[in-house]
């Protein structure tokens, strides 16, 4: 029988989106809570905290772990760090939620969903455009035969670099903004055809504008071939001015849908003298900006967890998984390795001896 109440939540992380996370929860809380949040950066736990009103902190997630009210922790840390904290997670008897890339390796992806699977404890993949409402929308049309047979899907998120600055350290993150939007753009494109496996990837990518800052790519596009005969385009950029651009078409044989993130959902707006927050990845909100409302639940996010702590009562059956993660990981190595070969990669691809997909590409 499930537990009754709602689900007990703890947070690893302390940055952007450990605040994306608890903020969610509050945003539709009659599911579960946040109780705890872990962090050994001094001070950030401790802010989040008092902002959400978060009765415990821990500066070592382990400690967090041994508390035995929480049923389900979120994992908001940099990739080299995904695998080691599910293992943590798991063994402690305590459902994952693991922020996207699944993690560094396939070999870490594996023992990911291995330990989940003996522990008995979920493995859920926080990919938030599987909840996004347009997105959402787009896809129950295209099910619906709106478009008739779909040929190409495209998704595109661009912005001027990440939110953390861990993300430019290669060592941490594995990669530059393929790994760090990419994984996004071929989650979506897996999820929305009904996950077909996906026959080869072909990618270029390039540093254009940040190379002062990293040895990871700044701007890539995708070309996914799907066992269907549908194709996914991708395309990322950290080296686009001007604030977010997150969209996605869809193209049939009888009919196609856009679906702009941001310009349905924000005010167009012109400042000279700026104004009191930063819209998302913009460095500056002087000149003409597009602020986006209710941004986390146009995103998806809210919706996100709620499904996820109904999932852990059982009520729900996870539409976000490991296996998931798992397949976007290889996409992203086979990506890289045909962005370094200048080839396209057939797959099942499995490359040995690769630390982070990066490798295959800066070799």
């Amino acid at each position: 029988m499930s537990n009754p109440g709602k689900v007990k939540v703890g947070i690893i992380g302390s940055g952007f989106e450990a605040d994306i996370h608890a903020a969610s929860f509050q945003i539709m809380p009659e599911e579960a809570e946040v109780v705890a949040v872990a962090s050994p950066t001094p001070g950030h736990p401790e802010t989040l905290a008092e902002r959400y009103q978060i009765p415990r902190v821990f500066h070592d997630y382990r400690e967090m772990l041994k508390e035995p009210d929480i049923e389900m922790v979120t994992i908001a840390a940099p990739n080299y760090l995904h695998a080691r904290m599910t293992g943590d997670i798991a063994r402690a008897g305590k459902h994952v939620v693991c922020e996207k890339p699944l993690c560094m390796t396939l070999d870490e992806a594996d023992e990911m969903i291995e330990v989940c699977r003996k522990q008995g404890v979920l493995l859920l993949y926080a990919e938030e455009l599987f909840f996004t409402p347009k997105y959402v929308k787009a896809k129950e049309m295209a099910d619906q035969g709106a478009f008739g047979k779909v040929y190409l899907v495209k998704q595109s998120e661009k912005h001027f670099g990440p939110h953390s600055p861990w993300f430019w350290d290669v060592e941490k993150s594995g990669g530059g903004v393929f790994m760090d939007m990419g994984c996004h753009g071929i989650a979506f494109c897996y999820w929305f055809l009904g996950r077909p496996a996906i026959r080869s990837v072909l990618c270029q990518m390039g540093t254009y504008v940040h190379a002062d800052k990293t040895r990871g790519e700044d701007n890539s596009f995708c070309i996914l071939e799907f066992e269907n005969g549908t194709v996914g385009l991708v395309e990322n950029s950290w080296a686009r001015r001007g604030g977010m651009d997150d969209r996605v078409e869809v193209y049939g044989e009888g009919g196609v849908t856009y679906a702009n993130l941001h310009m349905g959902n924000a005010l167009e707006t012109y400042s000279e003298y700026g104004y009191g927050y930063a819209v998302e990845k913009a460095p500056s909100t002087q000149g003409w900006s597009y602020p986006v409302y209710e941004e986390l639940w146009n995103y998806g996010f809210p919706q996100e967890m709620r499904h996820f702590a109904r999932c852990v009562r059982g009520k729900e059956e996870p539409q976000a998984t490991g296996e998931d993660g798992r397949v976007v990981m290889e996409a992203l190595y086979a990506g890289y390795h045909s962005a370094g070969t200048g080839c396209k990669i057939n797959l099942p691809f499995r490359p040995q001896g690769v630390q982070r997909p990066i490798e295959l590409w800066r070799k």
